[in-house]
């Protein structure tokens, strides 16, 4: 079980003029960070095949950097996560609009205002820290007040769970996912093009040049989205494929084998060989290698993050699902409750 600790960070841009930042530290020793901004993950510490200690997800150094930054850092995303072609969707006859992304014609993340740039409750019950989040009908566009916890637990076996829970009073969609950003070297480490990745899904989506999925379930086999035995996430990066080059580089999504609670990817190092599993109960996951990264805010130990220094392993419902009649439905009905897990399980 593990110990919490709250503390509170001054902060400009925060309602009341502070931040709270949670400090999850197991039996061993391992911790992890979290704040109220967009319900983040600011760090999380683990041990390597010698026990030696290495905060292995990108974090900025200024609380306030987690304000409207482009990465997401380690954030939850929503209301809807991913894209939403045209930025917007019909829903029982009525079309809704999006805030579109700049001048792209699709709405990503839940606008420039969706939950990952909004400070969210929080209380400490046990061993989990609890996030809240009250998103009123009309709030980006999208209908329904919708009631949302992100739950976060720390176990002594190094699992950071967490699960989220949505309910509404009237039809909606919604697609959660946690944006944290893992290089098992040490987040400063520098790229992870040479980590190898497991992806346990036989098929991918395809988009358009706007990254907008196509409708097709394709399969990985015979094609750089093929990550069905590990392999190097820098191997196939370069590869001259249509697909690459419109997502400079790996920004895809796939679609896991099986339902349920299961195993979606395995990230290691083969250095310090840590290893990422992660499971979940998603129906998708969208795996973004940090091909935009330079620029972003200094690093919690001053370091500057380059490109494909980290890399995201989004577990969340499909894009477009709400234009995509074809693809799992995200619609949330009052009386329903939305609710999905997300494990990050980490070994040596």
């Amino acid at each position: 079980m593990s110990r919490i600790v709250m503390t509170e960070v001054h902060s400009k841009k925060a309602p009341g003029g502070k931040l709270k930042f949670y400090t999850m530290t197991n039996a061993t020793g391992a911790q992890v960070v979290l704040t109220d901004i967009g319900a983040a993950i600011v760090s999380v510490t683990v041990p390597d095949k010698n026990g030696r200690m290495a905060d292995v997800a990108l974090g900025y150094r200024d609380a306030d950097d987690y304000f409207h930054d482009d990465p997401a850092m380690g954030k939850t995303v929503g209301r809807y996560a991913n894209r939403i072609d045209g930025a917007r969707f019909t829903l029982d006859g009525r079309e809704y609009h999006l805030p579109p992304r700049g001048k792209d014609n699709f709405s990503l993340h839940g606008g420039p205002e969706g939950f990952g740039n909004k400070v969210w409750g929080s209380r400490v019950e046990d061993d989990m820290v609890i996030f809240t989040l009250i998103s009123p009908d009309g709030d980006a566009g999208y209908p329904g007040t919708l009631h949302v916890e992100a739950t976060y637990r720390w176990s002594d076996e190094c699992d950071l769970e967490i699960i989220y829970t949505a309910s509404t009073d009237a039809p909606t969609v919604v697609n959660l996912t946690n944006h944290a950003y893992f290089n098992l070297a040490g987040h400063d480490a520098g790229t992870v093009l040479g980590h190898n990745l497991t992806l346990y899904a036989s098929r991918w989506l395809p988009t358009t040049e706007a990254q907008i999925p196509t409708g097709e379930f394709a399969p990985v086999a015979g094609t750089p989205m093929d990550f069905t035995a590990a392999k190097p996430l820098g191997r196939d990066i370069g590869a001259e494929y249509e697909p690459l080059r419109i997502g400079h580089g790996y920004d895809h999504c796939w679609i896991p084998d099986g339902e349920g609670l299961r195993k979606i990817a395995v990230l290691e190092d083969p250095v310090s060989e840590r290893r990422l599993e992660v499971y979940s109960t998603q129906p998708a996951v969208q795996v973004y290698a940090g091909n935009w990264l330079l620029g972003c805010p200094v690093s919690k130990s001053g370091y500057e993050y380059r490109n494909r220094d980290g890399v995201a392993i989004e577990c969340q419902g499909t894009p477009d699902a709400p234009n995509q009649p074809a693809f799992p439905s995200q619609r949330l009905d009052p009386g329903e409750t939305y609710g999905e897990k997300i494990v990050f399980s980490f070994r040596t």
